[in-house]
């Protein structure tokens, strides 16, 4: 396998690395350094999405007609692996990585024409209407009903697990219009205004003491028609292609700089004998990550070589998606792991960027427990391992 880049790639990586170090302050750098989980906060991701709107880099796998780039897919793994490498701000996937791209492939002219741009500048902030109690993996048990009313559906029901929706000015929703056939064809999609008379945010904290994610309910929700994707008790196959931006993409360098920061952080964890990382068996773990995440980067390599070609990767994203979750966690635990008694304290002024509290034991490790906590939900968000394992079990080896 031939992994170098052209002179033309590579002067696009350098062109990517010179924007990163002028563009990235200290602060953005902190923000996602003391994240304590996979979304970022509101204040500090949309700082950094302003930035990459006014360099017009803020969708690199958009069409360039819609806002986009340009760029090939080569260019779009080199941008992600940078701005990863050098610890840029986690965007929120919601509009730039979902809504955006379901809009461009299922969304009327007019609907493109509206949301398209503010999705782009980060005038509306999206969030996912999917899960509801009971209905998580089995997404298609959902109750939340939508009543048709002249020009409007009537909303009546709850959504669970809401990433950011106390930010959201917009979502995205999966709704019941139907409860005839069978549970998918009953299924509507639907655009909303947070704003709407009827809704209701309540905060769910994890137990890491984060707010991430709430429960919203509906009491006649009035939204209108215009604003379903797709076609009546048809929000399946739009919801199904959503799926694919939420699941797709790689994670290897991501979880590269995992490693190195933990490396890091071992570094500074004194034993009788030198430090964390100089002991056998903590330094065996660490070398034994580091085999499992080359193996998952060549496997990203060999799924960018079939996307070239124009094939589609197939079971090889439930693949990474289940690699990526269960490595993740694991380095979750090792950093609790080499904190030891440290990891202990509950510190959340020492996480937050400006206020300069000194923490208890080594900077880089404050946010491991509560790390910990949140990547528990890792192996279950974007599809649970189970029903990963069961795409391959069928699509592979024909189960």
């Amino acid at each position: 396998m031939d992994i170098a880049f052209s002179p033309e790639h590579e002067a696009f990586r350098d062109e990517v690395r010179l924007f990163l170090d002028e563009a990235l302050t200290d602060e953005l750098r902190d923000a996602q350094r003391f994240c304590p989980g996979i979304f970022l906060d509101y204040e500090h991701n949309i700082v950094w999405h302003r930035i990459l709107y006014q360099k017009g880099w803020i969708a690199p796998a958009w069409p360039r007609e819609y806002g986009g780039t340009g760029w090939d897919l080569t260019q779009r793994y080199i941008w992600s692996t940078e701005t990863t490498l050098a610890g840029t701000p986690a965007l929120a996937p919601m509009g730039l990585g979902m809504c955006g791209p379901m809009l461009i492939g299922y969304g009327t002219d007019a609907q493109k024409a509206r949301y398209l741009p503010r999705i782009l500048s980060g005038e509306d902030y999206w969030c996912q209407g999917y899960s509801e109690p009971g209905s998580g993996s089995d997404l298609a048990s959902l109750k939340l009903r939508a009543d048709s009313d002249g020009d409007h559906y009537v909303l009546n029901g709850t959504k669970i697990w809401t990433t950011h929706a106390h930010f959201a000015n917009r979502m995205f929703l999966l709704v019941r219009t139907s409860d005839s056939g069978k549970p998918q064809q009953g299924i509507t999609f639907l655009l909303l205004d947070m704003d709407t008379p009827g809704i209701t945010v309540d905060p769910i904290l994890f137990a890491s003491g984060t707010h991430e994610v709430n429960q919203v309910f509906f009491d006649n929700v009035r939204v209108p028609k215009a604003n379903r994707v797709g076609e009546e008790d048809q929000g399946w196959t739009v919801a199904k292609y959503l799926l694919e931006f939420e699941r797709g993409g790689g994670g290897a360098a991501g979880q590269k700089t995992a490693l190195r920061r933990l490396r890091n952080l071992a570094q500074q964890i004194p034993t009788p004998t030198g430090t964390l990382a100089e002991e056998p068996s903590f330094r065996r773990k660490l070398d034994e990550t580091e085999v499992k995440l080359e193996a998952i980067q060549y496997t990203e390599f060999r799924i960018m070589a079939a996307l070239s070609r124009g094939q589609n990767p197939g079971p090889e994203s439930s693949i990474m998606k289940n690699l990526g979750a269960d490595i993740g966690q694991h380095m979750t635990e090792l950093a609790v792991e080499a904190m030891g008694s440290y990891a202990l304290p509950d510190q959340p002024e020492a996480r937050q960027v400006g206020r300069n509290v000194a923490p208890v034991g080594p900077a880089d490790g404050v946010a491991a427990f509560c790390r910990f906590f949140n990547l528990r939900a890792s192996s279950i968000a974007g599809g649970t391992n189970e029903v990963q394992k069961n795409i391959v079990a069928k699509l592979v080896l024909g189960l």
